[in-house]
């Protein structure tokens, strides 16, 4: 019975660690950089009219299992331009790449994004990439597996063979044209909770907290 209490202490205790963790996440992540109450469902990122390249990237967003539709969950991109070269800008002391974007999902998970094709950097290998983070209420947010493109060249054979071997290939974004703009799928299924054992092997200090049982 001791041991069914203790075990249940370390899990109340690493759930408010993480909570805690997720509040001071709030000053290292640009996800932060947009209050919660400004998002929905829809967004345009910077200079999009401008694009030559414009893409209309939707999407549902799954609970774990994979088949629930997430609610409320955000999820931010930033990506370089149309060269592969990330237009970086400044806040006072902050800097930032302009070309981010922010969606919340509605009650069926989705969401819209209107963005444009980014451009690889060839002079480092670089493939076309959008690079995506996800956040859950009450939780950390946390990176996603960036989205690239089917018709990207440094897209070889050999990347697609490694991707489909660890099942993400649906990270590549194929891209279709409709009303004159690119359009695209990217569904996203959200990471599982991690199991107390994982937890506690991660952080052994945990253990050396437990509160008195009386």
């Amino acid at each position: 019975m001791k041991n069914l209490i203790t075990l249940f202490c370390i899990i109340c205790f690493i759930s408010s660690f993480n909570v805690v963790v997720a509040q001071d996440s709030n000053f290292n992540s640009p996800i932060y950089d947009r209050a919660e109450d400004q998002l929905s469902n829809t967004d345009t990122i910077p200079d999009f009219r401008s694009k030559a390249s414009k893409l209309k990237l939707t999407g549902i967003i799954y609970q774990s299992d994979g088949i629930t539709p997430a609610k409320d969950v955000i999820l931010f991109i930033e990506q370089p331009d149309e060269d592969g070269d990330f237009d970086l800008r400044n806040t006072g002391d902050a800097r930032y790449v302009f070309h981010r974007s922010w969606v919340k999902t509605d009650a069926d998970g989705r969401y819209t994004l209107y963005t444009f094709v980014p451009g690889g950097d060839r002079r480092y290998n670089q493939m076309q990439q959008i690079f995506p983070l996800v956040k859950e209420p009450s939780k950390e947010e946390y990176k996603v597996d960036s989205f690239l493109f089917d018709e990207d060249p440094l897209l070889t054979k050999t990347c697609r063979k490694r991707m489909a071997k660890k099942g993400d290939i649906n990270r590549i974004l194929k891209l279709k044209t409709e009303d004159g703009i690119f359009v695209a799928e990217r569904n996203i299924t959200l990471k599982a909770e991690e199991n107390i054992a994982k937890i506690i092997n991660r952080n052994p200090k945990i253990l050396l907290k437990r509160p008195k049982i009386t």
